[in-house]
């Protein structure tokens, strides 16, 4: 579904491992890694998204994760010029995300990422938390900052620093579930 303003709705997948350690994936045939997401589709409430997501990107059912955190507000990057496509009508800009921090409560070896026709990844490993941000592409950079430093709090139960390098203030904090 993409907004008046042009933004597409989409789902933010953070899972997490008992060592703390996040899921970053490498897309398809690609040499870019990022976490799990996906578009909201018309008629989809947020966590029928995010489950639907979830099993179609990495393999795993609601039964397999427990769900800790949300962002509260939707975080939205815009998408360089060169990967807007102006025929595609409406139009999309870029996106408008909401991320969900998922802990892992099954075995590693549950994870599956061709389980659909249309598979997004070929490769995943466990990173530190705040690795993705140095691995994903420029534009979702600040995206990817503001939703760790979110969601960092509920997971490292407000004892993990921000490292220094991420220095731009956040103005919201992750909702628990």
């Amino acid at each position: 579904m993409i907004d008046s303003e042009g933004y597409r709705a989409n789902i933010g997948i953070v899972i997490t491992n008992e060592k703390k350690q996040i899921l970053l994936a490498k897309r398809y045939k690609q040499d870019a890694w990022q976490l799990p997401q996906g578009g909201i589709d018309k008629d989809e409430t947020e966590l029928e998204a995010l489950y639907r997501e979830l099993e179609e990107e990495v393999g795993l059912a609601p039964e397999q994760v427990s769900l800790l955190a949300k962002t509260p507000k939707w975080l939205r990057y815009e998408l360089p010029m060169e990967h807007i496509r102006r025929k595609q009508k409406p139009t999309c800009i870029g996106q408008k995300q909401v991320w969900y921090l998922l802990k892992l409560v099954s075995s590693d070896t549950d994870i599956s990422l061709n389980l659909h026709n249309k598979v997004e990844f070929d490769d995943w490993k466990w990173v530190d938390y705040w690795n993705p941000v140095d691995e994903v592409i420029n534009f979702k950079k600040e995206v990817y900052e503001d939703m760790l430093k979110a969601l960092a709090p509920v997971l490292f139960e407000n004892e993990h620093s921000i490292p220094s390098k991420l220095s731009r203030p956040l103005q919201f904090s992750a909702i628990e579930l």
